[in-house]
This record gives C-alpha cells, structure tokens and sequence, in this order.
C-alpha cells in the first residue's frame, strides 16, 4: 500500500491540497490540527509538572520529618493513595465524579482537570523521590544545619533539600517523560491533545500508517527534549564528587 504523507497538507473539511501544507482564509489543514494539538500536549503536561513538582517536593519533605510522625502518616497516605490508583481512573474521578460531590467544580475547565489529575499523579512518585534523595544523604547533614542554629524550615531549604534535588535529577528526569507520555490519557475526556488528534484525523482519512507515526514524531521530539533540558540542568548542578549512578546519561 502507497503512502500519501500529503495527507496532512489537506483541509479538514474539503480534503483540498494545500502547496505549503498550512491553511490560510479560514481553512485548516491536517498539519494544522496536529500542529495545534501538539500545543495542547504540550501545555497539559507542563502545567501538570509544576503541580506534580511543587507538591510532590513539599509531601516528599514531609514524609521524612524526623519529630511528626502524624505528618509522615498523612504524607504517606497521600503517597500511597494516588500512586496505587490507575492514572486513567483517576482522571475520571477528577472529570465526572468530584464535579458531582463538589458542586463548584462544575465550573472548572475539563482541561483544569486533567492537569489535576496527571499533577496529583505524578506528585506521589515524585514524593517518594524525594523522600529518597533526603534519606540518601549522611545524617552530619541535618547535624549540621541544626549546629549552626537552623530551625528544622531552615535546615531543608538551605542544606537538605539543595542537595537532594541535585540527587534525584536523573529519575525527576523519567518521571518528567513519563508525565509528558501519561498527558495521552486526556483523550478519554476528549481534550484535543496528539492522541485525540490520531484518533479522529484516521477516522476521517483512513491513513492511520501516516498519521500515527507523525503523532509518535511529535511524541518523540518532545520527550528528547525533555532529557536534553534535564541533562544540560543536571550537569550544571551536580555535586562535584558525588556520583549517582543510573544518570540521564550522553553528557
């Protein structure tokens, strides 16, 4: 079977060729969608990393505060709770059943909720990284920060948890790519990301081969990316000496 990657210079709705591939005058083309798509992706899944990142980072610190073990407790329920629970159940529980229990969530954007959903998700797996990256470091390090004076607030944010971000870049790094390839799930609730695209754009072409492996393309480009941003930060903020095996790797 041919191939016809001038596919995605078609108009949706007349299926006309487009010379440069791009509409103009109202009309859009297949690249144009999966173009615009892409953006959508994109911006899902980097909203989703702030959430992930902010509040993974503040319940992964909480689970290793040495005098309160009720709020170790409570950090480890959050934890376990989003990180034993299917990404896609979850995202139907933020769209259709919390809207249901809490009445002023019918007004969020369905967007909004998947960015809750994969931010939360991701914020459990996040935690349990920092959390490691904390207990990996020699106990002289809390010591330390208590000796000269430190509150416990003060002796994370300017011993421990400096040191354990630069500790836990290389799987922050996966999680990272692994959130940008999770952020597919929103076509269950029909957000108009890359998966959503392929779907709809092979129903009405019928050339699946071409559409789906521009898709993985876009796919592929952003999870490299991703490394290559990760892997330029890791190699600035390394601890010189201190070697961590299982890196991003290529630099």
């Amino acid at each position: 079977m041919a191939w016809d990657w001038q596919v995605f210079c078609k108009t949706t709705d007349e299926g006309a060729l487009m010379p440069s591939c791009l509409g103009k005058a109202g009309d859009i083309t297949y690249l144009d969608w999966m173009l615009h798509a892409w953006g959508w992706t994109l911006s899902v899944a980097a909203s989703a990393w702030v959430i992930a990142v902010v509040t993974g980072a503040l319940v992964g610190t909480l689970r290793t505060l040495p005098d309160s073990p009720w709020i170790v407790r409570l950090a480890n329920v959050w934890v376990e709770l989003f990180r034993n629970i299917p990404i896609l159940v979850q995202l139907f529980i933020w769209y259709f059943v919390i809207p249901k229990l809490f009445p002023l969530f019918q007004q969020v954007p369905g967007f909004l909720l998947v960015i809750f959903a994969l931010g939360f998700f991701t914020s459990a797996r996040i935690a349990e990284q920092v959390r490691a990256g904390i207990q990996a470091l020699p106990r002289g390090q809390r010591y330390a920060g208590m000796a000269v004076g430190f509150s416990t607030v003060q002796t994370y944010r300017y011993v421990l948890l400096p040191m354990a971000v630069r500790i836990i870049m290389p799987p922050l790094t996966s999680e990272s790519m692994n959130l940008l390839k999770n952020s597919s799930v929103a076509f269950a609730v029909s957000i108009a990301e890359l998966t959503m695209f392929a779907m709809q754009a092979q129903e009405e072409t019928s050339r699946g081969i071409e559409i789906y492996l521009g898709v993985t393309a876009l796919y592929a480009v952003s999870a490299f990316a991703v490394n290559r941003i990760f892997a330029f930060i890791e190699k600035k903020v390394q601890i010189p000496g201190f070697i961590v095996a299982g890196g991003t790797g290529g630099h």
